[in-house]
Parts: C-alpha cells; sequence; structure tokens
C-alpha cells in the first residue's frame, strides 16, 4: 500500500503557502488580524471559528486551506478519515489564560468558553465536528517537528480501518503559529495522474522547511 500527501498547506511567520504557492494576505502582526483575513480569504463561513482559541484557528484555517479546491472530503469516507496531529506547547497559550483567570482573586471568573480549549485534541474535534469526519484520531506532543513519527502513527491506522487522513503539525503559542497540515490518500490510477508527493520522512521535512 503506498500512501500519498495529495495537498498541504504550511503556515509559518503569518505566511501561508498552498501547495507550493503563497496566499496573499495583508500583512498582519497581530495574530487576531491575520486569523480573521485567512478566514474571510478561504471563506470558511464558520460562526464558531471566532469563539475558538487560536491553536483551533490555526488548525481549521491550514485544514480548509489544504482541503480547498480538490474533492478529498467527496471521495473518501468520513467514517475512514482519521485526523493525525502533533506540536510542540499543546495547550499552553490557553492554559496560561485561564490560569491567569484563576490566579486573580479579586475578579475570580474562569471562563468555560477558555477551559473548554485547555487540551490540545480540541482542534481535532473542530475539524471533525466543521468536515463531520468520524474516523480514528491522534494528538501527539513532542519536542520539534518529527515526520517519522507523524509517518508511523499515520502507517498504523491505514493498516487498520483507515483510508484516508488529514494529517500535520499544528502549534500555537506566544503569538506564533506553526502548522503544517497535508492530506493523506492510498495511491491510485486516478489519483497518481494529478500531482503528489510520496509521504516519507524527507518529502515531510522538505514541506516544513
Amino acid at each position: 500500500m503506498e500512501l500519498i500527501i495529495t495537498s498541504y498547506c504550511r503556515i509559518k511567520n503569518n505566511r501561508i503557502v498552498v501547495k507550493g504557492v503563497e496566499v496573499t494576505l495583508p500583512k498582519q502582526d497581530v495574530p487576531s488580524y491575520f486569523f480573521a483575513d485567512a478566514y474571510k480569504h478561504f471563506e470558511m463561513n464558520y460562526p464558531k471559528f471566532h469563539k475558538m482559541d487560536n491553536l483551533s484557528k490555526l488548525g481549521l484555517i491550514a485544514s480548509d486551506a489544504a482541503l480547498k479546491g480538490n474533492d478529498f472530503l467527496q471521495r473518501n469516507k468520513a467514517e475512514t478519515t482519521a485526523i493525525i496531529m502533533a506540536n510542540k506547547a499543546s495547550s499552553l497559550d490557553t492554559d496560561r489564560i485561564h490560569q491567569q483567570s484563576i490566579n486573580d482573586k479579586d475578579h475570580y471568573l474562569p471562563s468555560p468558553a477558555t477551559f473548554v480549549y485547555t487540551l490540545p485534541n480540541i482542534v481535532i474535534g473542530e475539524m471533525a465536528i466543521k468536515h463531520k469526519l468520524t474516523g480514528e484520531n491522534l494528538f501527539c506532543i513532542c519536542d520539534a517537528f518529527d515526520a517519522q513519527l507523524l509517518i508511523d502513527h499515520t502507517q498504523i491506522t491505514f493498516d487498520q480501518e483507515t483510508k484516508s487522513a488529514i494529517c500535520g503539525w499544528v502549534d500555537y503559542d506566544n503569538g506564533n503559529a506553526d502548522s503544517l497540515i497535508y492530506l493523506v490518500e492510498i495511491a491510485s490510477d486516478s489519483i497518481k495522474n494529478t500531482n503528489f508527493i510520496p509521504l516519507n520522512a524527507a518529502a515531510l521535512d522538505q514541506l516544513y522547511k
């Protein structure tokens, strides 16, 4: 079974690259403005987006960008499409906000809307809900982007029931957005007639650079 990457999105330093082509957006140094511009550009039409934490916003933008302009969701079944993600900071960016609300004894008011995002795998849940996916899912925490780790876990799921997957790295901390999300499918004659990238560590490392 040959696994291939059929689309990808790389986000770094408030720049978005989809399948090697940079997306033209206004230059924004403020994360909320950058996310808002990306939301509009990709016509996401998902009001819940504006209530999410920054990690989930990053994951949804990158996954929607990778899915834009192809029929990945149409040619693959929801129940056999996995979501496999990893990052370094976990949900630390949101954890700090939640902790501040606990520390302030004079204005003690922890927000349930913030607390719900104090787990990194919530970004997987948001992707699954938006695209109605019900396959396997996994979120790993590691010191740095690890292509082989992602490949190994992807291969394990494909050895079972998975037939397609949304995979990658989605990390947000202290205003720094760093993401590589890519779509994985089983090579077939119809897909091979389009541009694709073999799923291997060298290819992933190159996309992440």
